[in-house]
């Protein structure tokens, strides 16, 4: 796991100006360097630093040549302006962001450098969720003694530093998504998606939705396809209250046409009545089908049909008539693979490419899952009356996690933990027994009964599941935690709440 520190050069850097004799003082960013250790430095670099920064940069290389250091350059003439801050902030952020796709990155902000706007800032955005990292804040060495560290960490996801999760950040200059109804349809929709792909998507689905074109999205399991045809339909301007979906994979395929484009009594057997279809139930609307590979390639033609004409056959009716149906489809399968085995009709598939968006799964956009994380517990808190919290460690593994149910698996490994976190704080030992047993399947689990304790059986899985790492890591501390997707602190935190008894 690499560790990187970003910060602010402040007028203290790289040396304390204000010591009276003596040798001079290391400051706030040298300091986190020497007694933290990193593997690489970002520095933000403002037009009334420049100075600060570049002998900032020379003391960070004198001290270690090893370490990486990068410097980004902040158009912030007024380092007291919060909007600009936040502007600057996060465009440079983004670009960080979609650079990091490993997750094997760990984020420490210095806030000590800075101005106090910077430092709010800063705070916020860690606070949010939409910077996944962990705030140090350093003290003088006049002031460092036995008992006051010269570094320390600012915990904002617990007490007494509550998180900030109403905050919403100032408008920016995206094409396609600067009016409010564009935020509306994303709040309304559930979708958080800060990651520079998740926005292409986002803006591209806008652009879109203004259109009368199909649309086909494609993304893996649990990957929110769902929401981003709301999204659509939300800003498409058409009967908010006509979003029809349909899963076609849950439809026993010969119900499946009757069921989209409705029959007339004595069609076949048991039509006793006419049914109207889904086409027809979505007229002025928009039509989900989700799972569009599950269509039959005998029912796939007459799809066709309606997209090109607009006319729905009823079965068994003498002819057809028109709708007006803004169709948006959703597949996880492989498109190209199934047109080569004959499961989808080519011609259907080039009919919906005119407007195709494709959600990248979660593990391609890390820096969104501790806002999505957040924004569960805020709903799970709400759902039952409580105030849980994540710890700064908690906040850490979710991003380092592979997530292959992506946001669907994410969303109930929180819901478990926070079920069972104790004090009100979900920790990793929380969310790892969460993982391991939703990917454990019902079969292997203990069967409930009177005097069952369920808190006992979990702490002993987490238990054999830690000794297990340390047996195969050679009793290695460091090399176990990476087995187990944990830090070596959450690792030691383990072993040492064996010894006392708490699971």
């Amino acid at each position: 796991m690499r560790k990187t520190l970003l910060s602010f050069a402040g007028f203290h850097d790289p040396y304390t100006p204000d010591v009276p004799s003596g040798p001079p003082q290391a400051g706030p960013v040298l300091t986190l360097v020497r007694q933290v250790g990193f593997d690489s430095v970002t520095l933000f670099r403002t037009p009334g630093a420049y100075e600060n920064t570049s002998r900032t940069e020379d003391a960070l290389r004198k001290s270690d040549p090893s370490l990486e250091i990068v410097v980004e350059d902040m158009a912030l003439p007024d380092p007291t302006d919060y909007a600009a801050i936040f502007l600057e902030l996060r465009r440079v952020l983004r670009g960080i962001a979609e650079k990091d796709q490993s997750g094997d990155v760990e984020f420490f902000i210095g806030l000590a450098s800075g101005t106090p706007q910077m430092h709010a800032a800063w705070l916020l955005l860690v606070a949010s969720g939409e910077l996944p990292a962990r705030i140090l804040i350093t003290r003088p060495a006049r002031f460092v003694t036995e008992q006051l560290a010269a570094v320390n960490e600012v915990d904002v996801y617990t007490a007494p530093f509550p998180a900030v999760r109403s905050y919403v950040a100032p408008e920016e200059e995206h094409p396609g998504d600067k009016t409010a109804e564009f935020n509306a349809a994303l709040k309304e929709a559930g979708i958080v998606g800060e990651h520079p792909s998740m926005r292409r998507v986002l803006q591209r689905a806008a652009v879109l939705a203004s259109t009368k074109y199909p649309v086909l999205i494609s993304g893996e399991t649990g990957t929110g396809k769902e929401l981003l045809a709301r999204f659509i339909h939300r800003l498409s301007g058409r009967d908010s209250s006509r979003f029809i979906p349909v899963n076609c994979a849950a439809i026993p395929k010969d119900l499946l046409e009757s069921t989209l484009f409705g029959h007339r009594k004595g069609a076949f057997t048991g039509a006793q009545t006419n049914q109207t279809g889904k086409f027809d139930i979505a007229h002025g609307g928009t039509l989900f089908l989700d799972e569009l590979g599950e269509l039959s390639p005998e029912l796939q033609p007459k799809l066709l049909r309606v997209l090109q004409d607009s006319i729905v056959e009823p079965v068994g009716a003498p002819s057809g008539h028109r709708v007006d149906v803004r169709l948006i489809a959703a597949t996880n399968i492989d498109v190209q693979s199934a047109i080569k085995a004959g499961e989808l009709r080519d011609d259907l598939y080039y009919r919906l490419k005119v407007g195709t968006c494709h959600i990248p799964p979660l593990r391609h956009r890390r820096s969104d899952i501790p806002r999505l994380a957040l924004c569960f517990l805020d709903h799970f808190n709400a759902a039952h009356g409580k105030g849980v919290r994540f710890s700064a460690e908690a906040m850490t593994w979710l991003r380092q996690q592979h997530w292959p149910g992506n946001i669907r698996e994410l969303q109930n490994a929180i819901d478990s933990a926070a079920l069972f976190a104790n004090s009100g704080i979900v920790d990793v030992k929380d969310l790892v027994v969460a993982v391991e047993v939703t990917g454990i399947a019902m079969g292997d689990l203990p069967e409930p009964a009177e005097g069952f304790d369920m808190q006992q059986y979990l702490g002993s899985v987490r238990e054999r599941l830690i000794e297990r790492a340390l047996e195969i890591a050679g009793g290695r501390q460091n090399r176990a935690s990476r087995l187990l997707g944990v830090t070596p602190q959450a690792l030691s935190k383990f072993r040492q709440t064996k010894g006392n008894n708490i699971v």
